[in-house]
Protein backbone atom coordinates (compact mmCIF):
# COMPACT_ATOMS: atom_id res chain seq x y z
CA UNK A 1 0.00 0.00 0.00
CA UNK A 2 1.15 3.54 -0.74
CA UNK A 3 0.98 6.06 2.09
CA UNK A 4 0.35 9.73 1.39
CA UNK A 5 1.47 10.58 4.92
CA UNK A 6 5.19 11.31 4.80
CA UNK A 7 5.36 11.25 1.02
CA UNK A 8 6.92 13.77 -1.36
CA UNK A 9 4.65 14.44 -4.33
CA UNK A 10 4.79 16.37 -7.57
CA UNK A 11 1.61 17.55 -9.31
CA UNK A 12 1.72 18.88 -12.85
CA UNK A 13 -0.74 21.70 -13.49
CA UNK A 14 -0.85 22.39 -9.77
CA UNK A 15 -2.05 25.99 -9.96
CA UNK A 16 -5.75 25.50 -10.69
CA UNK A 17 -8.63 23.05 -11.07
CA UNK A 18 -8.01 19.42 -10.16
CA UNK A 19 -4.29 20.04 -9.74
CA UNK A 20 -4.83 22.78 -7.16
CA UNK A 21 -7.25 20.52 -5.27
CA UNK A 22 -4.72 17.68 -5.37
CA UNK A 23 -2.02 19.87 -3.85
CA UNK A 24 -4.33 20.85 -0.98
CA UNK A 25 -5.49 17.26 -0.40
CA UNK A 26 -1.93 15.93 -0.39
CA UNK A 27 -0.98 18.34 2.39
CA UNK A 28 -4.20 17.51 4.27
CA UNK A 29 -3.21 13.84 4.25
CA UNK A 30 0.28 14.47 5.60
CA UNK A 31 2.54 14.81 2.59
CA UNK A 32 5.79 16.38 3.78
CA UNK A 33 6.48 18.22 0.53
CA UNK A 34 4.45 18.93 -2.60
CA UNK A 35 5.94 20.33 -5.77
CA UNK A 36 3.39 22.04 -8.02
CA UNK A 37 4.25 22.84 -11.63
CA UNK A 38 2.83 25.52 -13.90
CA UNK A 39 4.01 27.40 -16.96
CA UNK A 40 4.22 30.43 -14.65
CA UNK A 41 5.12 29.19 -11.16
CA UNK A 42 3.75 32.42 -9.69
CA UNK A 43 0.30 31.00 -10.42
CA UNK A 44 0.77 28.35 -7.70
CA UNK A 45 -1.01 29.80 -4.68
CA UNK A 46 -0.79 27.14 -1.97
CA UNK A 47 1.48 28.66 0.69
CA UNK A 48 3.31 25.41 1.44
CA UNK A 49 3.76 24.13 -2.12
CA UNK A 50 7.09 24.31 -3.93
CA UNK A 51 6.32 25.98 -7.28
CA UNK A 52 8.28 24.87 -10.35
CA UNK A 53 8.14 26.16 -13.91
CA UNK A 54 7.29 23.54 -16.52
CA UNK A 55 6.52 23.64 -20.22
CA UNK A 56 4.95 20.19 -20.49
CA UNK A 57 5.72 19.73 -24.18
CA UNK A 58 9.47 20.09 -23.66
CA UNK A 59 11.35 16.95 -22.57
CA UNK A 60 14.30 19.07 -21.46
CA UNK A 61 11.97 21.02 -19.17
CA UNK A 62 10.76 17.76 -17.64
CA UNK A 63 14.36 16.70 -17.06
CA UNK A 64 15.10 20.07 -15.42
CA UNK A 65 12.13 19.66 -13.07
CA UNK A 66 13.37 16.18 -12.15
CA UNK A 67 16.75 17.62 -11.22
CA UNK A 68 15.00 20.11 -8.92
CA UNK A 69 12.84 17.45 -7.27
CA UNK A 70 15.06 14.41 -6.60
CA UNK A 71 13.11 13.36 -3.49
CA UNK A 72 9.74 12.68 -5.16
CA UNK A 73 7.94 9.45 -4.29
CA UNK A 74 4.57 10.19 -5.93
CA UNK A 75 4.20 11.67 -9.43
CA UNK A 76 0.76 12.95 -10.48
CA UNK A 77 0.38 13.62 -14.20
CA UNK A 78 -2.57 16.00 -14.02
CA UNK A 79 -1.93 18.79 -16.53
CA UNK A 80 -3.84 18.67 -19.81
CA UNK A 81 -5.56 20.85 -22.37
CA UNK A 82 -8.51 20.84 -24.75
CA UNK A 83 -8.72 23.27 -27.67
CA UNK A 84 -12.07 22.27 -29.22
CA UNK A 85 -10.70 20.43 -32.20
CA UNK A 86 -12.20 18.80 -35.29
CA UNK A 87 -10.21 16.17 -37.17
CA UNK A 88 -11.49 17.50 -40.49
CA UNK A 89 -11.30 21.25 -39.93
CA UNK A 90 -8.70 22.04 -37.26
CA UNK A 91 -5.12 22.66 -38.46
CA UNK A 92 -3.06 19.53 -37.98
CA UNK A 93 -0.46 21.48 -35.99
CA UNK A 94 -3.16 22.34 -33.43
CA UNK A 95 -4.19 18.69 -33.20
CA UNK A 96 -0.56 17.73 -32.77
CA UNK A 97 -0.22 20.25 -29.94
CA UNK A 98 -3.02 18.54 -27.99
CA UNK A 99 -1.11 15.26 -28.30
CA UNK A 100 2.09 17.03 -27.25
CA UNK A 101 0.39 18.20 -24.05
CA UNK A 102 -1.94 15.31 -23.22
CA UNK A 103 0.09 12.30 -24.39
CA UNK A 104 3.73 13.28 -24.69
CA UNK A 105 3.71 15.59 -21.68
CA UNK A 106 2.94 12.82 -19.18
CA UNK A 107 5.38 10.56 -21.02
CA UNK A 108 8.19 13.11 -20.65
CA UNK A 109 7.45 13.38 -16.93
CA UNK A 110 7.25 9.64 -16.36
CA UNK A 111 10.51 9.02 -18.20
CA UNK A 112 12.18 11.77 -16.16
CA UNK A 113 10.86 10.59 -12.79
CA UNK A 114 10.83 6.79 -13.06
CA UNK A 115 14.53 6.55 -12.13
CA UNK A 116 13.95 8.92 -9.20
CA UNK A 117 10.99 6.92 -7.89
CA UNK A 118 12.97 3.70 -8.20
CA UNK A 119 16.00 5.22 -6.51
CA UNK A 120 13.79 6.41 -3.65
CA UNK A 121 12.61 2.88 -2.97
CA UNK A 122 9.75 2.62 -5.45
CA UNK A 123 6.76 4.89 -5.61
CA UNK A 124 3.52 5.72 -7.32
CA UNK A 125 2.41 7.41 -10.53
CA UNK A 126 -1.14 8.64 -11.00
CA UNK A 127 -2.18 9.82 -14.46
CA UNK A 128 -5.46 11.58 -15.16
CA UNK A 129 -7.43 10.46 -18.18
CA UNK A 130 -11.04 11.20 -19.13
CA UNK A 131 -14.35 9.60 -19.93
CA UNK A 132 -13.42 10.77 -23.43
CA UNK A 133 -10.71 8.11 -23.44
CA UNK A 134 -13.65 5.85 -24.28
CA UNK A 135 -16.19 8.14 -25.94
CA UNK A 136 -15.99 10.66 -28.79
CA UNK A 137 -18.02 13.86 -28.65
CA UNK A 138 -18.16 16.70 -31.20
CA UNK A 139 -15.62 19.43 -30.58
CA UNK A 140 -13.17 17.27 -28.65
CA UNK A 141 -11.72 15.07 -31.37
CA UNK A 142 -8.03 15.47 -30.59
CA UNK A 143 -8.60 15.70 -26.84
CA UNK A 144 -10.44 12.38 -26.79
CA UNK A 145 -7.92 10.69 -29.07
CA UNK A 146 -4.99 11.95 -27.00
CA UNK A 147 -6.64 10.74 -23.80
CA UNK A 148 -7.36 7.35 -25.37
CA UNK A 149 -3.68 7.11 -26.29
CA UNK A 150 -2.76 8.19 -22.76
CA UNK A 151 -4.92 5.39 -21.34
CA UNK A 152 -2.94 2.92 -23.46
CA UNK A 153 0.31 4.54 -22.31
CA UNK A 154 -0.70 4.14 -18.68
CA UNK A 155 -1.55 0.47 -19.17
CA UNK A 156 1.79 -0.19 -20.87
CA UNK A 157 3.81 1.69 -18.25
CA UNK A 158 2.02 -0.15 -15.47
CA UNK A 159 3.46 -3.41 -16.83
CA UNK A 160 6.91 -1.95 -17.45
CA UNK A 161 7.31 -0.24 -14.08
CA UNK A 162 5.92 -2.95 -11.79
CA UNK A 163 9.27 -4.75 -11.62
CA UNK A 164 10.89 -1.46 -10.54
CA UNK A 165 8.59 -1.10 -7.51
CA UNK A 166 6.45 1.62 -9.10
CA UNK A 167 2.66 1.34 -9.03
CA UNK A 168 0.63 3.12 -11.73
CA UNK A 169 -2.97 4.28 -11.28
CA UNK A 170 -5.21 5.69 -14.00
CA UNK A 171 -7.94 8.17 -13.00
CA UNK A 172 -10.90 8.69 -15.35
CA UNK A 173 -13.26 11.63 -14.93
CA UNK A 174 -16.19 13.18 -16.76
CA UNK A 175 -17.20 16.79 -16.30
CA UNK A 176 -15.34 18.48 -13.45
CA UNK A 177 -16.14 22.00 -12.28
CA UNK A 178 -13.01 23.69 -13.67
CA UNK A 179 -12.14 26.36 -16.22
CA UNK A 180 -12.01 23.72 -18.96
CA UNK A 181 -15.73 22.93 -18.57
CA UNK A 182 -16.96 26.45 -17.80
CA UNK A 183 -19.10 26.51 -20.96
CA UNK A 184 -20.55 23.03 -20.44
CA UNK A 185 -24.12 22.86 -19.15
CA UNK A 186 -24.10 19.48 -17.40
CA UNK A 187 -23.71 18.04 -13.91
CA UNK A 188 -20.12 18.40 -12.74
CA UNK A 189 -18.00 16.80 -10.04
CA UNK A 190 -16.08 19.11 -7.72
CA UNK A 191 -12.27 19.16 -8.02
CA UNK A 192 -12.06 18.41 -4.31
CA UNK A 193 -14.07 15.20 -4.75
CA UNK A 194 -11.90 14.11 -7.67
CA UNK A 195 -8.73 14.83 -5.68
CA UNK A 196 -9.97 12.82 -2.70
CA UNK A 197 -10.89 9.85 -4.90
CA UNK A 198 -7.53 10.06 -6.67
CA UNK A 199 -5.58 9.89 -3.43
CA UNK A 200 -7.82 7.12 -2.12
CA UNK A 201 -6.83 5.21 -5.25
CA UNK A 202 -3.14 5.84 -4.65
CA UNK A 203 -3.39 4.67 -1.05
CA UNK A 204 -5.23 1.52 -2.13
CA UNK A 205 -2.77 0.84 -4.98
CA UNK A 206 -5.79 0.78 -7.28
CA UNK A 207 -5.09 0.21 -10.95
CA UNK A 208 -7.98 2.44 -11.96
CA UNK A 209 -10.22 5.05 -10.35
CA UNK A 210 -13.58 6.02 -11.89
CA UNK A 211 -14.54 9.36 -10.37
CA UNK A 212 -18.20 9.81 -11.36
CA UNK A 213 -21.33 8.06 -12.56
CA UNK A 214 -21.09 9.40 -16.12
CA UNK A 215 -17.67 7.84 -16.55
CA UNK A 216 -18.87 4.53 -15.09
CA UNK A 217 -21.72 4.49 -17.60
CA UNK A 218 -19.40 5.25 -20.50
CA UNK A 219 -17.00 2.49 -19.55
CA UNK A 220 -19.84 0.00 -19.14
CA UNK A 221 -21.04 0.94 -22.61
CA UNK A 222 -17.81 -0.32 -24.16
CA UNK A 223 -19.04 -3.87 -23.70
CA UNK A 224 -22.26 -3.14 -25.58
CA UNK A 225 -23.11 -2.41 -29.20
CA UNK A 226 -21.51 0.92 -30.28
CA UNK A 227 -25.04 2.14 -30.97
CA UNK A 228 -25.45 2.50 -27.20
CA UNK A 229 -22.67 5.10 -27.08
CA UNK A 230 -23.51 6.73 -30.42
CA UNK A 231 -27.31 6.69 -30.74
CA UNK A 232 -27.31 9.73 -33.03
CA UNK A 233 -25.39 7.75 -35.66
CA UNK A 234 -27.31 4.51 -35.12
CA UNK A 235 -30.60 6.32 -35.69
CA UNK A 236 -29.57 7.18 -39.23
CA UNK A 237 -28.65 3.65 -40.30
Amino acid sequence: MTSINGSVALVTGGSRGIGKALVAELFARGATKVYATARDPRAVTHPDAVPLALELTDPEAAAAVARQAPDVTILINNAGASFGSSFLDTPVDDIRREFDINFYGPLHMTRAFAPILERNGGGHILTIHSALSWLSVPGADAYGASKAALWSQTNALRLTLASRGITVTGLHVGYVDTDMTAQVDAPKTSPRSVAAQALDGIEANALEVIADELTRQVKAGLAADPAILYPQVAAGR
